[in-house]
Formats: structure tokens, C-alpha cells, sequence
């Protein structure tokens, strides 16, 4: 083979000098986007504050096995004695069997921190696919869509979840699968308002004038201009998760074999710490949850007030 016909050969393999500028364009404008936002962002304290607060924690749960070592959980070689104050040993005591607080506190994060974002990409998923096909197809699909969201929007979100626990084994994916089933309600209503906003403009009549199918249009119009609005609610959704899977934890609805911030606090309660005054072994889960769920909804209202400036959120 000739050097000519190889130079034609890699020639053909390269792609075309307009469609390589595209991509090349559409890179730098998505790095302009990034760009754009990161400095929107910053100027929100509120959020910066949040987001620092959720590096931190991720980094805790993820080196947890460095900080406090992969046997800390362990009940059988527990290094104190049953609800000790704490001490220089023991900064936030220990429970009932000698355990570390702090070390439960620590692996506890990985839990809560999984079943949070799991259950919150689970219920955001629902609501978005709901909410994009309701808004887009109109007639009996809506109609019947928007009736089995309007009944799980009137029934108790955690009485569901219970139901859905009680029935189920008891595992870490059956808490996230209650918490994302019973939970997407308010997200499909409020992307299919804006599938509506959006199939009202202009360039989707345009679309469907060119031969737009149905799913060119949901898929390349629709859902690229609701998604600012579903990473949004997504942040706001991922506290409220990590609050409802401490609340079934604490309800004896959890996985036992798992530590969670949840179970800590059934533990505690079940231990006697609430009559007996042990103040170190309530407060810290309970705290650590508070401050969990206040980061993601300061990191939310954040990104919700880039994404949509009208709002006017404080900073």
C-alpha cells in the first residue's frame, strides 16, 4: 500500500472540518455556561456556605475507614464501656454496647448521604419523565397522568413510605425505593408547567413544521430547558430524602445491619438515653441531620436563583 492511499485512508476516518467546529463550538459554549454559573453562583454566600458544608461531609464519609478505622461499628469489640460521658477517649461518648459515637456518626454519614442522593435521583427521574409526557401529549394521556399524580400529592407522603417498608424486606434499597416512588409528585408538577412554557414558544412549532417527532422534540427541546428547574429541585429534594429515611430509621423501618443517622436516634431511644439524660448520644445524629438538610436546601435556593434571577433569593 502506497503513502498516498494511506494519507487517503486516515483523510476518511477524520470527520468533516464543519461538523469537528461544531462540536468544537458547542464545547466551548457548554464551558462559557459552566463558567457563567460558577460566578453567578459565588456571589450567593448562603450557598457557598452550604456547598463547603456538603465537601466536608462527603470527604468525611468518604474516608471513613481512615478517620475511625472499619471496625469501629463493631459490638463485640467495643473499646469502652456502655454510655460513657464524653472524654478525651471518647469526644462524644459512647452507646449502649461501648461503641464511639463519633466513629457511629462518621459511618453514619455514608448512609444517609447514599440513601439521600439515590432516593432524590429516583424520585426526580419519576417526576421529570411524568412531567415532560404530560405536558407534551395532551387529550387522555394528560388527563390520566396528572390524576395518578394529584393521588399520590393528597396522600401522606410518609404514611406511603411506611406502607411500602412495612411491606418490603428491610434494606437500604427498600428505604430508597419507598422514598423515590412516594415522592415525585411535586416534581412532575412542576416540570410539566414548564413542558408547557416551553412547547408555547416559537421554535417547537418550527420543529414540528421541519417533521419533529415526538421524541426529537421532548428530548432535544424540551428537556434541555427544564432541566435547570429539575437540578434545582433535585438539591431540594435530597433533604427532605435524607429527613424521611431517618424518620423510617428511627421508626424501626431501616436496615438493623446498617448504621444511619436514623438508626442512631431508635438506638438511643431504644437504649433509655431520652429518660437518662445521655445528651451525647441524641444530639449528634440529630444535629448532623439538621445540618445535612440545611446545606442541600441553601445549595438549592442557590441554584434556583441563578437559574431563574426573577426569584430575588437573599444572598
Amino acid at each position: 500500500m502506497t503513502a498516498d492511499t494511506n494519507t487517503d485512508l486516515d483523510t476518511a476516518q477524520l470527520p468533516p472540518p464543519a461538523e469537528k467546529s461544531a462540536r468544537a463550538l458547542a464545547r466551548a459554549r457548554k464551558r462559557r455556561s459552566v463558567a457563567r454559573f460558577w460566578r453567578e453562583y459565588r456571589t450567593h454566600r448562603s450557598g457557598l456556605w452550604g456547598l463547603a458544608g456538603l465537601i466536608l461531609i462527603a470527604l468525611i464519609a468518604i474516608c471513613a475507614p481512615l478517620l475511625v478505622g472499619a471496625d469501629s461499628q463493631s459490638v463485640t469489640d467495643a473499646p469502652g464501656g456502655a454510655l460513657e460521658a464524653p472524654s478525651g477517649e471518647f469526644p462524644l461518648g459512647t452507646d449502649q454496647f461501648g461503641r464511639s459515637v463519633l466513629a457511629l456518626l462518621v459511618w453514619g454519614a455514608r448512609v444517609s448521604l447514599t440513601v439521600g442522593l439515590l432516593a432524590a435521583f429516583l424520585c426526580v427521574a419519576i417526576g421529570t419523565v411524568v412531567g415532560i409526557v404530560a405536558g407534551h401529549f395532551r387529550g387522555w394521556y394528560s388527563t390520566v397522568l396528572m390524576r395518578v399524580t394529584d393521588w399520590f400529592l393528597v396522600m401522606p407522603t410518609l404514611v406511603l413510605a411506611i406502607a411500602l417498608a412495612t411491606v418490603m424486606s428491610r434494606s437500604i434499597w427498600t428505604v430508597i425505593l419507598a422514598i423515590g416512588v412516594t415522592t415525585w409528585p411535586t416534581t412532575a408538577r412542576l416540570v410539566r408547567a414548564q413542558t408547557l412554557a416551553v412547547e408555547s414558544r416559537p421554535y417547537i412549532e418550527r420543529a414540528r413544521a421541519l417533521g419533529g417527532g415526538h421524541r426529537h422534540i421532548m428530548l432535544r427541546h424540551v428537556l434541555p430547558n427544564v432541566m435547570p428547574l429539575v437540578l434545582a429541585q433535585t438539591t431540594l429534594v435530597i433533604s427532605g430524602a435524607i429527613l424521611t429515611e431517618a424518620t423510617l430509621a428511627f421508626l424501626g423501618l431501616g436496615d438493623p445491619t446498617i448504621t444511619s443517622w436514623g438508626g442512631m436516634l431508635q438506638d438511643a431511644r431504644e437504649a433509655g438515653a431520652v429518660s437518662a439524660g445521655d445528651w451525647w448520644y441524641l444530639a449528634p445524629p440529630g444535629l448532623a441531620i439538621a445540618l445535612v438538610a440545611l446545606a442541600f436546601t441553601l445549595c438549592g435556593r442557590a441554584i434556583e436563583a441563578v437559574l431563574n434571577p426573577k426569584l430575588g433569593v437573599a444572598r
